[in-house]
């Protein structure tokens, strides 16, 4: 890596970590809230929001129905939140919804989870991100013609952030997501304590009314509405199952300290999602989908955005929206918004990585980068989140609409297959208590089950023409492609499995040295070939100009080689095709002889010197490594360009004494 990148790296990433400090990096309680929970508690944000623009369709008289659909929102957060205390106890190795529903359902239920959940993580980025620009441009409104840029660079802090590692990128994300909930917290309190007073905020937009797009609607037409404005709802339920994913980076006891993590989150969530939609009602906060909608909206509605309902709610609270706890309360909610994202790149990552060592992603994804993490997952999430915000402006409406169907159909399976697992307890516990705790699990996961599954089919019924078609494509085709890349790497498994006739001893070894010019590391390649005692050595050149070529040969015949030189023919000028049917044309007359070739390379220092050399080398290599019974050597030739790219002395880490680490490791000159 040339010095300049490797400098950057650590910029941006830091030291590396050694792999036996991987334990230092387990999380707190207080710590893991932020990383593992800010995604469910930053949602309430927008939830109550997403209920108020389905239902403002029909006009305001359908708003009085809001609190009623965020009570049933709050119960089903209850419920799966319990639901998934369960996986926390049962499965605390990490695998969560796909291991739940690989276990006990079958590997192809597994891959259905695993497909949901990341569909679901990249929504997650998108949608989260998406939303916290639109609080920030709801308080500085002149920004809203940056809003893709603005996007795209915050996707790009969060990966740099949790390339740092899953700790420190906990550390700088704990702030916010605190202030946020105390934020929250006091506009809840202040604004419920003013109602009682007598003086209820009123938001900016009270006094608007609503165009309804659709008018009078009764019977069946009510009823989707209704369910429609639920399933929006239920974006508060989103990264509920991350904590279950997480519970190898928390600290002993692992299990325990995950379901308080996920107890305490539950609570806060739904509290703060109550007060929002408490508020939103006592200060008649009005909002449409379409903001030409709103008779009365105060600026262009061609170009102008409407605030968010939670700003609405803050400048009506806090005193107007010029108060300093308006721009703190937008800032917190910007903030932890942009960070619920961290949610997905903790999660993500993790997936991928037991996908990829259960062979149905490639291994990379399994590998741990320089701080360890799952530097690959997380390049890959970022990547692909980034696309989907290109692609659809930046619209937190037009891209919550993909957003939790696929959160419903992993909390659908993981929770049938957690009754599955607790009716195989029941089988083999004895004791009167345990049976008891395993019935009431079972009873609270059954309970989850048919509940997820209603909203499923509700979501799926009442998104699928808004864009939810789009994840209903996408899961199969990750399944397939998964499948796949399962299928793949067992074939390559059964085909290296050793045999007796691997281990036989090749007839006779035929070394062949590339020659374009007498030069040294010409030299240098016919030495090292002759090192090695082939059974045959031979020198071969293409030619491809006649004068080089004679030359050559004149060179060759002074020095009195021993060993021959052929010339390959090339009408042409090609130079790998008469190479390889020169290797082919020697393993054909006794297959049971190795060939190898030996490629002599130029080694370079400077990164835009290798435009400059080693193209053919690259493309032969490259052609030959697929004829079987040819092995391809290269030998370098270090220029001169190279001596100040010596290998950086390694210096002792910090801790290696205190850790008995005393292995010389390079010493700085």
């Amino acid at each position: 890596m040339p010095a300049s990148t490797s400098w950057l790296k650590r910029l941006v990433l830091g030291r590396p970590f050694r792999s036996d400090t991987l334990g230092e990096t387990l999380l707190p309680k207080w710590l893991a809230l932020p990383i593992f929970a800010s995604d469910p508690l930053s949602s309430v944000a927008y939830a109550t929001q997403e209920i108020l623009l389905i239902l403002s369709i029909g006009g305001l008289a359908y708003l009085t129905l809001a609190p009623w659909i965020g009570l049933a929102v709050a119960v089903l957060l209850t419920v799966v939140v319990l639901s998934y205390r369960q996986v926390v106890k049962a499965y605390p190795s990490g695998g969560g919804s796909y291991e739940v529903a690989s276990r006990n359902l079958g590997s192809s239920a597994g891959l259905v989870v695993a497909g949901a959940l990341m569909v679901d993580y990249i929504m997650t980025v998108a949608v989260s991100v998406a939303s916290g620009v639109d609080n920030i441009i709801s308080a500085v409104p002149s920004l809203n013609e940056h809003r893709i840029a603005l996007n795209l660079v915050f996707v790009l802090i969060l990966m740099a952030m949790n390339l740092r590692g899953i700790r420190e990128s906990g550390r700088a994300f704990a702030i916010p997501t605190y202030l946020f909930i105390g934020g929250v917290m006091l506009m809840i309190a202040l604004g419920l304590g003013r109602a009682v007073a007598g003086h209820a905020p009123v938001a900016e937009s009270a006094g608007y009314d609503v165009r309804p797009e659709q008018v009078g609607l009764t019977g069946l037409a009510l009823v989707f509405l209704l369910l429609r404005s639920f399933s929006s709802g239920c974006t508060a339920l989103t990264g509920v199952e991350a904590i279950s994913n997480g519970v190898p980076a928390f600290r002993k006891p692992k299990s325990a300290n995950a379901a308080r993590t996920m107890t305490a989150m539950g609570v806060t969530a739904v509290v703060m999602f109550g007060g929002i939609t408490a508020l939103a009602m006592i200060s008649r906060v009005r909002i449409a989908e379409n903001t030409c909608d709103l008779t009365g909206f105060r600026g262009d509605c061609a170009t102008d955005p409407q605030r968010t309902v939670i700003s609405q709610i803050a400048a009506a609270v806090f005193g107007g929206d010029h108060s300093v706890m308006f721009y703190f309360l937008q800032a917190a909610t910007a903030l932890i918004l942009i960070l619920a994202a961290n949610t997905a790149f903790n999660g993500f990552p993790l997936l991928a990585s037991i996908l990829a060592q259960d062979r149905y992603l490639p291994r990379q994804l399994h590998t741990r980068g320089d701080r360890l993490a799952f530097s690959n997952g997380i390049v890959a999430l970022a990547v692909i989140a980034g696309v989907l915000i290109f692609a659809f402006d930046g619209s937190t409406t037009r891209l919550i609409q993909l957003y939790i169907l696929g959160v419903f159909t992993s909390f659908t399976l993981c929770q049938a297959g957690m009754v599955r697992h607790w009716n195989r307890e029941l089988v083999t516990a004895t004791d009167t208590r345990a049976r008891l705790s395993i019935q009431r699990s079972r009873l609270i996961n059954a309970v989850g089950a048919v509940l997820t599954a209603v909203v499923l089919v509700v979501v799926m019924i009442t998104k699928f023409t808004h864009g939810a078609y789009l994840v209903v494509i996408a899961i199969p085709v990750l399944y397939v492609v998964m499948r796949g890349i399962h299928r793949h790497y067992t074939h390559v498994r059964e085909e290296l499995l050793p045999d007796e006739e691997s281990e036989l001893l090749p007839s006779r070894v035929h070394a062949i040295v590339l020659v374009s010019t007498w030069h040294k590391p010409s030299q240098r390649a016919i030495a090292f070939a002759r090192a090695t005692r082939p059974d045959t050595l031979t020198a071969i050149t293409v030619n491809v100009d006649d004068h080089d070529t004679r030359e050559l040969q004149r060179q060759w015949e002074q020095r009195d080689r021993k060993i021959p030189l052929k010339v390959l023919e090339s009408p042409y000028r090609e130079i790998t095709r008469p190479v390889v049917q020169y290797v082919k044309n020697l393993r054909r007359s006794s297959p049971r002889d190795v060939v190898c070739v030996y490629i002599p390379e130029y080694v370079v220092g400077r990164w835009w010197e290798n435009v400059l050399h080693n193209q053919s080398s690259l493309r032969l290599k490259g052609r030959l490594l697929f004829e079987p019974g040819v092995m391809v050597t290269s030998v370098p030739w270090q220029l001169h360009s190279t001596k100040r790219r010596d290998l950086q002395r390694v210096r002792p880490l910090p801790g290696d004494i205190r850790r008995g680490v005393t292995t010389q490791r390079g010493s700085s000159t």
